[in-house]
């Protein structure tokens, strides 16, 4: 992974980690049916607008059904189940089980993308997820995981959004980026809008505008520019190396929810939080490709 591309990861996993805040900041207004709606509806039109100067070819036959089909899976199906596995547990035991997010896109990675995951990978997912248990403080006596259900829902909601990067990667040497995710993006709100799309008005004709701001938040910076960015790091590098950096969220987000929610931090977070970076450290080691070295390298000096 270039160091560019992992420096664009950790600022679009600081804004991803925001989102989580944003939910329920709009959760007096909002139910997961109407949020997925109006997000991916207006981060569709967002990219619809400027598809004239998009780049590249569209995808078309084959490719077309493999993005429509896509779009249906993470932009629709996803956001549901993890709000219904969410809805049947807690949300200190939903931070548990996102920690599965990383390792179980990493498995479809290898198993439909061929791709190896070395030691190194491993022990990064190894201390992420021991770093997001103490975070958890699942040793207290008061911790309870949601029942099996629950645990089904999850596994699902992180399977569909395991797609965008099992199915949308072979896609970006054949159509453009940006096309693909607009493509994706108009599929998934056509699916909300016949799901709920009566409610979905209804909510957005009482949202207050401070809603809006944070409505945007998601559709511009969260959806259409990070999804965007997140194929230009996995054209060139492995899926399993990117979505180590999925475990910054955790650590991001006790921050940004101590800000905007007033939320106070405790010792799990801070211990947990510094397993999760030496995980991903670990993880990235000798993953990271320096302009200059590179350099060498072709000169035959590397």
């Amino acid at each position: 992974m270039k160091a560019g591309h992992l420096a664009l990861l950790v600022v679009m996993n600081a804004f991803w980690a925001g989102t989580y805040s944003a939910f329920k900041g709009l959760a007096p207004h909002l139910d997961a049916g109407a949020l997925a709606t109006l997000r991916y509806t207006l981060a569709a039109l967002i990219l619809a607008v400027g598809w004239p100067w998009l780049k590249g070819p569209s995808p078309a036959g084959r490719d077309l059904l493999r993005t429509v089909s896509m779009g249906v899976i993470v932009f629709c199906l996803a956001p549901r189940l993890q709000v219904a596995g969410v809805q049947m547990g807690e949300a200190t035991d939903a931070a548990v089980l996102m920690a599965l997010e990383p390792l179980v896109t990493s498995m479809a990675a290898a198993w439909f993308l061929r791709e190896r995951i070395g030691p190194r990978r491993w022990a990064g997912f190894g201390l992420g997820l021991l770093g997001v248990l103490v975070m958890a403080e699942v040793w207290r006596p008061e911790f309870r995981l949601p029942g099996l259900w629950a645990h089904v829902l999850f596994l699902s909601s992180f399977v569909c959004e395991a797609a965008y990067s099992v199915m949308g990667k072979p896609l970006l040497g054949r159509a453009g980026m940006a096309r693909v995710v607009t493509v994706a993006l108009v599929a998934g709100s056509v699916a909300n809008l016949l799901w709920d799309g009566p409610s979905a008005w209804r909510a957005a004709r009482e949202l207050p505008w401070q809603g809006w701001w944070v409505m945007l938040y998601l559709s511009l910076i969260c959806t259409a520019v990070g999804y965007v960015i997140w194929f230009v790091v996995i054209r060139e590098a492995p899926v399993n190396v990117a979505v180590l950096t999925v475990f910054l969220q955790p650590v991001l987000g006790v921050g940004i929810a101590a800000v905007t929610l007033g939320e106070r931090p405790h010792w799990g977070h801070l211990w947990g939080s510094l397993v999760i970076l030496l995980g991903v450290a670990v993880g990235l080691s000798r993953q990271i490709q320096f302009a200059a070295r590179n350099g060498l390298e072709r000169q035959g000096c590397g």
